[in-house]
């Protein structure tokens, strides 16, 4: 979560710098102690963000020119942070406009890609990802410290009564708990096994006996899964995940750099020219 939202920072400071002109003595904030104009402004937003902005509009420039990003990718990945965020995604969003995060995922995708290029993958690996493939499932959950409250929880729930409020009631997930129990969607790996298993055993709608973790006592309902489409259908998805699970920084970093060298790119702003004249810095 903190990575992007890092990016959506820079991101929309990358649109504040792109609304001012270096020079513009226009008047944006006025005050009894004086007015701030847009050069000053313009100014203070380069000192503090220039550079992160700067690399970000130079690599968007020269990786778009080679690779392409659809719109139907950026959505795919906006619905997974999505899932994955839940109410953090709508703070963001808020925070910072939808457009940020187009943006973000956008220069995201692209350096994947850049890096992707010379990585390979077999028809067997891709089958071997497809057989042991979960789709994804959305659950709630109320978590206890002790198996006797567990099982009262799960009494009451048997009698009829609201998992929501329940969740609000008893759950120790404080995440989780004001959302009455919501977690959002999950895949395999992302929850510790005993939780994952259980989960995953359950149709949509059914609440699991007390399932016991490392945490405490979980009691879960599923409330919606994801139908597993055909191996062609996901065949594409397939690829870009095993390329991706390839990939890692430096391998990312590394292939933009090439890029970035081979485009010949010069800064001609003094204090932004270090940014690229040995070597991207971080």
């Amino acid at each position: 979560m903190k990575k992007w939202v890092i990016a959506l920072s820079t991101a929309a400071s990358l649109l504040a710098l792109s609304a001012c002109n270096s020079g513009d003595s226009e008047v944006i904030v006025e005050t009894k102690a004086g007015d701030i104009t847009k050069e000053e402004f313009y100014n203070a937003m380069k000192e503090r963000f220039g550079k992160d902005v700067i690399r970000d509009l130079v690599h968007e420039k020269v990786l778009s020119k080679e690779f392409k990003v659809t719109d139907k990718e950026i959505e795919k990945e906006m619905e997974n942070l999505k899932k994955m965020y839940g109410p953090q995604y709508e703070i963001a969003v808020q925070q910072n406009g939808e457009q940020a995060i187009r943006d973000m995922v956008k220069l995201d995708l692209l350096r994947q890609k850049a890096a992707m290029k010379d990585v390979k993958v077999t028809e067997k690996e891709m089958k071997k990802y497809y057989d042991e493939y979960k789709p994804k499932i959305k659950a709630s959950h109320i978590l206890v410290d002790d198996e006797k409250t567990a099982n009262e929880i799960k009494a009451k729930l048997d009698k009829g009564e609201d998992f929501a409020k329940l969740a609000k009631e008893y759950s120790k997930d404080p995440g989780s708990a004001k959302n009455g129990g919501d977690l959002g969607w999950f895949g395999s790996g992302e929850m510790v096994k005993e939780f994952e298993d259980a989960a995953y055993a359950l149709k949509v709608g059914e609440i699991s006996k007390p399932v016991k973790s490392e945490y405490g006592y979980h009691i879960i309902k599923v409330t919606d899964k994801e139908k597993k489409k055909s191996f062609e259908q996901m065949k594409e998805e397939i690829e870009f995940e095993l390329k991706k699970s390839k990939l890692d920084p430096a391998k990312v970093q590394s292939e933009v750099e090439k890029l970035v060298k081979k485009a010949d790119v010069k800064v001609n702003d003094d204090q932004l020219k270090e940014v690229f004249e040995s070597g991207e810095k971080k």
